[in-house]
C-alpha cells in the first residue's frame, strides 16, 4: 500500500518553496487555511452591523479585510444613491487585495450584508508579512488572478444581454 493510499483525503502539492511544501490550493477566491493561520498574529476581528461599510470606492486604502463569518456585498457606485451589486463575499473572502498590492484607492465599497464579522490587516503590515512569507506570494498573486478572470466572465455576460438594466436592486447579483 502506498503512501498516497494511506492518505486519500490530503492533497499533496508537489511544488516546492525553499524546501518547504508550498499550501495546499484554497478553493477559488478564497485563502488557504495555511495563510489564515499565518495571518492570525497580524490581524484585528471588527464585527459590522448590517449595512455597515467595511471600506468605501474612492476612499485611501488602509488594508485588506478577511470576511470570517456573514456576507460583504461588493457595491460600484453608479450615481447618487445607486449602486449595482458586483458580487456578494462569504467567509474566507480576502477584500482590497489589488488596492493594497498598488496603495491605490478603494474601487469598489464594501458593504455588511448581514451581522458580519471581518478580520482587518492593515496594509503595511500585510506588505511586511508577504516580504517574509514568500512561500505565500503565489497565492496572493492566483488571488489576484481569480479576480480578474472574474471580471472577464462578467464583462462577457454584460457583452451578451446588452438589453439587460444597467441598475439593479442591491439584493440582486450580476450574473
Amino acid at each position: 500500500m502506498g503512501v498516497t493510499s494511506l492518505l486519500p483525503r490530503i492533497v499533496l502539492d508537489m511544488a516546492c518553496h525553499q524546501g518547504r511544501v508550498m499550501p495546499s490550493q484554497p478553493e477559488q477566491g478564497k485563502l488557504s487555511p495555511e495563510l489564515l493561520e499565518a495571518l492570525r498574529g497580524i490581524k484585528t476581528i471588527r464585527q459590522y452591523a448590517k449595512g455597515a461599510l467595511l471600506f468605501q470606492q474612492g476612499s485611501a486604502v488602509t488594508g485588506v479585510y478577511l470576511v470570517e463569518s456573514g456576507e460583504v456585498r461588493i457595491l460600484l457606485p453608479t450615481g447618487p444613491r445607486q449602486h449595482q451589486l458586483l458580487e456578494v463575499a462569504g467567509p474566507g473572502t480576502i477584500l482590497g487585495l489589488s488596492e493594497s498590492m498598488t496603495g491605490e484607492d478603494y474601487r469598489v465599497t464594501a458593504e455588511a450584508g448581514d451581522q458580519t464579522s471581518a478580520a482587518f490587516i492593515p496594509r503595511q503590515n500585510f506588505l511586511e508579512f508577504l516580504r517574509t512569507h514568500g512561500d505565500f506570494c503565489v497565492q496572493v498573486l492566483r488571488l489576484l488572478s481569480d479576480d480578474l478572470h472574474g471580471l472577464y466572465r462578467k464583462f462577457r455576460s454584460i457583452c451578451a444581454h446588452p438589453g439587460r438594466p444597467r441598475h439593479r436592486d442591491l439584493d440582486e447579483q450580476l450574473n
